[in-house]
């Protein structure tokens, strides 16, 4: 696929701009890009995306979430749910799964990722919730090395409590820290989100 810039991308791009700047919404906007200028959806769609990309446009909620309750029924929370998923799948694969293979070898992955990638990834969710903060391997990269510096810090914790470091109480104070670092997360995005609404208008 080129990333060369077609004709039909650019006349798109300058029908998007006057569209934006008159505060349509992205499906109409790239409606009237299309059909003003022959250029296909997916055309129109990518001259929008290399807009944003060099930031000469910014695509703003119409009614931004006032609450975090509010934040977490919205499509842009889903990476809260996905988390809250794989972490139920994970606790669900430690105690309801047969313990004999393959259902172990299932065990053996949930328990590696929910141990070396998740307690990081919600950190950096909640250090930095802008996506403009930092790119992906950026993410994946502190997400791991956070995860490797917060679970010893974690057992070493539980080391000094009557329960010791044993699989339940690894599993709950695991599932909790991973859940409570999501929900800061997600009262930080809406937070962002809200302020970045009220300073375009």
């Amino acid at each position: 696929m080129s990333s060369e810039e077609t004709p039909r991308q650019r006349r798109a791009k300058e029908v998007l701009t006057s569209a934006l700047a008159s505060e349509m919404s992205v499906k109409d906007a790239l409606a009237r890009a299309s059909q003003g200028t022959g250029a296909t959806q997916v055309e129109a769609s990518r001259a929008l995306y290399s807009m944003l990309e060099e930031k000469k446009a910014t695509i703003a909620d119409p009614s931004p979430p006032a609450t975090a309750f509010e934040y977490l029924g919205r499509p842009y929370s889903a990476w809260f749910w996905v988390t809250m998923a794989y972490l139920a799948a994970t606790v669900a694969s430690i105690y309801l799964a047969p313990q004999q293979p393959p259902f172990v070898y299932v065990r053996y992955v949930f328990g590696a990722i929910a141990v070396l990638y998740f307690p990081g990834f919600t950190l950096i969710e909640a250090l930095y919730p802008k996506k403009e903060d930092l790119d992906s391997l950026e993410r994946l990269a502190l997400s791991i090395g956070l995860s490797l510096a917060l679970v010893p810090l974690v057992g070493l914790l539980l080391n000094y409590t009557p329960w010791g470091i044993r699989l339940d109480p690894i599993v709950v104070s695991l599932s909790l820290l991973g859940v409570g670092l999501a929900l800061v997360a997600a009262v930080r995005k809406e937070s962002y989100i809200r302020l970045a609404s009220r300073a375009r208008q």
